[in-house]
Parts: structure tokens; C-alpha cells; sequence
């Protein structure tokens, strides 16, 4: 795999590090490298990897992007966000508290899960300092009403926290997801990535240059996620930005759901380019691209960039 150097358009900075909230220190531009893939140089596509999950060690990729401006928002408050069991957008609120000594607190999806041994990602917010509520599923449905939210918070203890929506993505997070497009402007036709709640989409989009497109590959079931990345860029932009569509085939039966083709998958295009592949997210769109590359849908000489948001999850105890 050959390096270009972490290429990135003229408006954002080439420097070794960008200074987050209180010191948060990330990589950016993140790196963009050359993927040489068989499977995408047979039908004359380009395959680029744009490695953001390179940016910062526990705030990796979009969860840095999302986050940082969130955290500066927050002032100091407890930060309270949403996620299930294993959410990585949980792990990289509470790894951003311990590092910057604020008060985290994460509504967990299953009330049933409160009496049992928290599985390693939880372990591992609840290490990094974060309180754990854990709320019934109905009720965790219900979260973004305004009474069922603050019942949530009173039960908590946290009336006055800052409040971050599951999976990070509100318009904060969406501007900050803004340069991630920016950094890619001329180096690609299509920039590719996984999407869980269309924040990323709807930042990166509204970054790219005009000509570009971006392509949505949802983890989730349900078709619902094309009017939330409409609402997500009307609230930060005033209107629908940038060319971006979405793609619904690709979510192996849904969130957190892998299957041994999947799974094989991971393990052998990170055997082709020294890529950890992490599985509920990136495989998904990696394993998109190939199949959209076998079909024909990118014009002979288009070169794609598939956006790495995220890393395999290691407990630290293993």
C-alpha cells in the first residue's frame, strides 16, 4: 500500500496535530492512502483509504470529528449521550471525560442489563470514569421527547447536563464533520463510508467540492436514514448540501449483526492491506464497495475513497 502523504485540499492546514478542547490533540488531515486491489483495478476503479481511524488513539475517526465540538459546547457541564451495550460512540464520550476531567453519564439501551456483568465495552466506560444509567427500551425509544429526556435526567440526577443525542450526531457534529470533506476535495469521485446515524454523511457531504459524491453504506435496518441526514444538514446548513445517496443493502440483518461471509470478509481484506478491519461498521462498507465495484456502478477511471471511521474494539484487559 503506497502512502501520498496524508494529501489534503489548500484550505485546511498540513500540520502534525490539531489542538481539540483542552488539549485533545488529533491527526489532522487524516492519512489518504492508495489501496492497489485487484478486485477494483480489474473494472478500472482506484480504491484510496482515508484513514481516519489514525486521528486520535481513543477518539478514533468521526467519533473525534463528532465529539470535539460537543465536549467545547458542553463547558465543563456533565456530558450525558445515549447508546446500547456495545456502542462505540459510549467508549469514545467516556474516554474524552477521563482525558479532559468532565463528568460523563451514558443512558444505556435495557434495563435487564443493569443487574448483569457489564460485557468489555461497558467495563470499559465505566473504568474511564462514566456513570451508567440503564433505561428500559421503551423508554430509551421515547428519548428525544423533551419529557420522557428530562424524566430520564431528573432520574439521574443531571437536570443541568449538556446533552450529546446517540451516536453524536446533531448539528455541532455535523460542521465539524465538514472537514473531513474538505480534507478530501480532488482526490476522489465517490467517498465512501459506513453510516449508523447519518451525522458523518451529512457533514462530509456538505465538505466535498462540487462533482463529488458521497455514498452511504447504513449498518441499520429500515430505510429511515435518508430524511434523518436531510433533517441533520437543514438544521446545520439551512437546506440539503452537497450530492450524496445511500445504499441499504449492505447491513448484514441489521445493527451489531456480522455473519461468517462478513466476517471472512474483514479478515481478508485486512490480510491484502495491513488494515484492521473493525466489523460492524467498516466491513460493511468495504464489503459494499467490492460488491458495487463487481457490478459496474463506477464508470471505468472513478476513483473511490472509503472513509476507515472506526478501529476493532480491544478490551484492555485483552
Amino acid at each position: 500500500m503506497s502512502d501520498n502523504g496524508g494529501v489534503t485540499s489548500p484550505d485546511v492546514p498540513d500540520v502534525p496535530g490539531a489542538l481539540g478542547p483542552a488539549g485533545l490533540r488529533a491527526r489532522l488531515p487524516s492519512p489518504l492512502r492508495e489501496a492497489v486491489d485487484e478486485r477494483f483495478a480489474r473494472h478500472g476503479v482506484r480504491l484510496l483509504l482515508k484513514r481516519d481511524d489514525l486521528i486520535h488513539p481513543e477518539l478514533i475517526g468521526n467519533k473525534w470529528r463528532k465529539l470535539t465540538p460537543n465536549l467545547e459546547a458542553a463547558a465543563g457541564r456533565t456530558v450525558v449521550t445515549f447508546g446500547g451495550a456495545y456502542s462505540n460512540h459510549l467508549r469514545a464520550t467516556a474516554a474524552a471525560g477521563r482525558i479532559l476531567g468532565l463528568p460523563t453519564l451514558g443512558v444505556i439501551r435495557g434495563q435487564e442489563l443493569a443487574d448483569r456483568p457489564l460485557n468489555p465495552s461497558l467495563a470499559r466506560c465505566a473504568a474511564d470514569g462514566m456513570r451508567l444509567h440503564f433505561v428500559d427500551r421503551a423508554t430509551y425509544r421515547r428519548k428525544t421527547d423533551p419529557r420522557t429526556l428530562a424524566g430520564i435526567l431528573r432520574a439521574a440526577a443531571v437536570e443541568d447536563a449538556y446533552v450529546v443525542p446517540e451516536g453524536g450526531s446533531n448539528s455541532l457534529a455535523v460542521r465539524g464533520c465538514q472537514e473531513l470533506g474538505a480534507e478530501l476535495r480532488g482526490h476522489a469521485d465517490v467517498v465512501a463510508l459506513a453510516c449508523g446515524t447519518g451525522g458523518t454523511l451529512a457533514g462530509l457531504a456538505a465538505g466535498l467540492a462540487p462533482g463529488q459524491r458521497a455514498l452511504g453504506i447504513p449498518v441499520l435496518r429500515g430505510g429511515f436514514l435518508g430524511g434523518d441526514i436531510q433533517a441533520l444538514q437543514q438544521a446545520a446548513f439551512g437546506a440539503r448540501r452537497g450530492t450524496w445517496s445511500l445504499d441499504d443493502r449492505f447491513h448484514f440483518g441489521g445493527y451489531a449483526r456480522t455473519t461468517p461471509e462478513l466476517d471472512a470478509f474483514a479478515e481478508d481484506f485486512a490480510h491484502r492491506h495491513g488494515l484492521p478491519v473493525e466489523g460492524l461498521y467498516v466491513a460493511k462498507m468495504l464489503y459494499g464497495l467490492v460488491a458495487l465495484a463487481q457490478e459496474g456502478t463506477f464508470p471505468r477511471g472513478t476513483t473511490v475513497a472509503a472513509v476507515i471511521t472506526g478501529a476493532p474494539f480491544v478490551s484492555r484487559s485483552g
